[in-house]
């Protein structure tokens, strides 16, 4: 056979990306959040869909589990707001979703990144919000910029694990919140793809 031949047969080796699927509760804040850390992550390894629902926890999983056949990893992302989120978390347990539960809200997590904060907190409009906004006075929940977070992503990844080493569940503490484990996701698959020897 010549070089020719056998160069011919030889085909390179094709590696599929990873895909991942994330199923939110807002239509604004949370899509935009993630889709701005994926741009930030930039790594075509892994494919990341952000898919937003303004829908209770219950239900975002449910649409989750139908929508997340075909993926490696199925997440919603969710407040714990007035819902059941007990409930939610054994729908998501046998739906094979995984829940990134924030108490009170997702906007909890975004106040990671510039502070540590252990103060229960009632409503997000009335006690985070504000506490957001004096590091961001210009922070609106329906225009969020990444941009805003992206240099204190570590802080927030470190803040999150530590309140949730202390106080065990991520939403039954308030405040409180499991976004951490999802990110660290991303950026462990941005990594890994980064450096395929890993």
């Amino acid at each position: 056979m010549t070089r020719r031949e056998n160069s011919s047969k030889r085909r390179k080796a094709f590696r599929e990306p990873r895909t991942l699927i994330l199923i939110v509760s807002a239509k604004k804040t949370e899509p935009a959040y993630f889709s701005g850390l994926n741009r930030h992550l930039a790594n075509p390894a892994y494919k990341l869909t952000v898919v937003g629902r303004h829908e209770d926890p219950s239900r975002l999983v449910r649409f989750a589990s139908k929508y997340g056949s075909g993926f490696n990893h199925v997440w919603c992302v969710a407040d714990v707001d007035e819902f059941d989120i007990a409930a939610t978390t054994k729908l998501a347990h046998t739906s094979n979703v995984s829940l990134a539960v924030s108490n009170p809200c997702f906007e909890y997590w975004l106040l990671l990144h510039f502070e540590h904060c252990r103060a229960p907190m009632k409503r997000c409009g009335e006690d985070v919000t504000p506490r957001l906004r004096k590091h961001l006075p210009s922070y609106e929940k329906q225009d969020l910029d990444f941009g805003d977070f992206a240099e204190k992503l570590d802080d927030a990844l470190r803040r999150a694990k530590r309140q949730c080493a202390d106080f065990g569940g991520e939403y039954l503490t308030n405040p409180s919140t499991g976004v951490w484990a999802l990110v660290e996701l991303l950026m462990r698959a941005s990594a890994q793809s980064d450096n395929p020897e890993r």
